[in-house]
Protein backbone atom coordinates (compact mmCIF):
# COMPACT_ATOMS: atom_id res chain seq x y z
CA UNK A 1 0.00 0.00 0.00
CA UNK A 2 1.20 3.50 -0.83
CA UNK A 3 0.32 6.94 0.44
CA UNK A 4 1.17 9.74 -1.97
CA UNK A 5 2.18 12.88 -0.07
CA UNK A 6 4.14 16.09 -0.31
CA UNK A 7 6.41 17.80 2.20
CA UNK A 8 4.91 20.17 4.77
CA UNK A 9 1.36 18.95 4.14
CA UNK A 10 -0.70 18.70 7.33
CA UNK A 11 -3.47 16.81 5.55
CA UNK A 12 -0.86 14.29 4.39
CA UNK A 13 0.40 13.93 7.96
CA UNK A 14 -3.12 13.28 9.27
CA UNK A 15 -3.79 10.66 6.60
CA UNK A 16 -0.48 8.95 7.32
CA UNK A 17 -1.45 8.65 11.00
CA UNK A 18 -4.68 6.85 10.08
CA UNK A 19 -2.88 4.60 7.60
CA UNK A 20 -0.13 3.78 10.10
CA UNK A 21 -2.64 2.85 12.82
CA UNK A 22 -4.73 0.62 10.55
CA UNK A 23 -1.70 -1.04 8.96
CA UNK A 24 -0.19 -1.80 12.37
CA UNK A 25 -3.53 -3.26 13.43
CA UNK A 26 -3.86 -5.58 10.43
CA UNK A 27 -0.16 -6.28 9.86
CA UNK A 28 0.09 -4.59 6.46
CA UNK A 29 3.23 -2.90 5.10
CA UNK A 30 2.93 0.58 3.63
CA UNK A 31 5.10 3.34 2.25
CA UNK A 32 4.88 7.03 1.51
CA UNK A 33 5.93 8.56 -1.81
CA UNK A 34 6.50 12.30 -2.07
CA UNK A 35 5.06 13.27 -5.46
CA UNK A 36 7.33 16.34 -5.59
CA UNK A 37 10.60 14.51 -4.85
CA UNK A 38 13.17 14.23 -7.61
CA UNK A 39 13.11 10.44 -7.28
CA UNK A 40 9.32 10.29 -7.64
CA UNK A 41 7.60 9.05 -10.76
CA UNK A 42 6.58 12.08 -12.90
CA UNK A 43 3.45 10.22 -13.96
CA UNK A 44 2.33 10.03 -10.32
CA UNK A 45 2.69 13.79 -9.94
CA UNK A 46 0.82 14.37 -13.18
CA UNK A 47 -2.05 12.10 -12.20
CA UNK A 48 -2.32 12.74 -8.44
CA UNK A 49 -0.30 15.90 -7.73
CA UNK A 50 -3.35 18.14 -7.32
CA UNK A 51 -5.11 15.68 -5.01
CA UNK A 52 -2.55 14.55 -2.45
CA UNK A 53 -2.69 12.88 -0.08
CA UNK A 54 -3.89 9.80 -1.93
CA UNK A 55 -4.07 6.21 -0.68
CA UNK A 56 -3.31 3.51 -3.25
CA UNK A 57 -4.10 -0.11 -2.44
CA UNK A 58 -2.63 -2.54 -4.95
CA UNK A 59 -2.07 0.42 -7.28
CA UNK A 60 -5.72 1.48 -7.21
CA UNK A 61 -6.90 4.74 -5.65
CA UNK A 62 -8.87 4.17 -2.47
CA UNK A 63 -9.09 7.71 -1.10
CA UNK A 64 -7.83 11.24 -1.50
CA UNK A 65 -7.58 13.96 1.14
CA UNK A 66 -9.13 11.72 3.80
CA UNK A 67 -9.40 8.01 4.44
CA UNK A 68 -11.88 6.35 6.75
CA UNK A 69 -10.29 3.62 8.89
CA UNK A 70 -13.12 1.15 8.17
CA UNK A 71 -12.82 1.71 4.41
CA UNK A 72 -9.09 1.04 4.63
CA UNK A 73 -9.59 -2.11 6.72
CA UNK A 74 -12.06 -3.45 4.14
CA UNK A 75 -9.69 -2.67 1.25
CA UNK A 76 -6.86 -4.49 2.99
CA UNK A 77 -8.92 -7.55 3.95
Amino acid sequence: MTVLVRADCRTCDRMALVVRAVCEEVGEDWETVDVDAATSDPELRGEFGDRVPVVLVDGEELASWRVEPDDLRRALA
